[in-house]
């Protein structure tokens, strides 16, 4: 069983396009940019500048594949949650939690 979340404020995730994608990705192992993209109507340049961001900070990571059902080189590109972009992302939804309850005493 995992440690609770702490409440610390993140600003990388906090974002809203940020914190939309990383909600996303949350429950699953893996989603396919494409699918990010449409569920959160988003564009191609919005998403991928956002993306580059957490994969900077080491939240998500990002992999391009071949598509199994294209003739052409197109590749899929696949973005996941890191273990330590997963442990963030509880524990600014921790945070968010704190601040709504009325314990704005939260570490950022």
């Amino acid at each position: 069983m995992s440690a609770p979340p702490t409440p610390a404020f993140n600003e990388v995730i906090h974002s809203p396009v940020r914190l939309r994608v990383c909600g996303l990705l949350r429950r699953m192992s893996e989603l396919e940019f494409a699918v990010i993209r449409d569920t959160l109507g988003l564009n191609d340049a919005n998403l991928s500048k956002n993306l580059r961001v957490l994969a900077e900070a080491g939240f998500v990571t990002v992999r391009k594949e071949s598509s199994p059902v294209r003739a052409d080189a197109r590749r899929l590109t696949w973005v996941a949650l890191t273990a330590e972009g997963r442990s963030a992302l509880e524990d600014h939804l921790a945070a968010l939690a704190r601040i709504a309850e009325g314990s704005p005493d939260v570490a950022g």
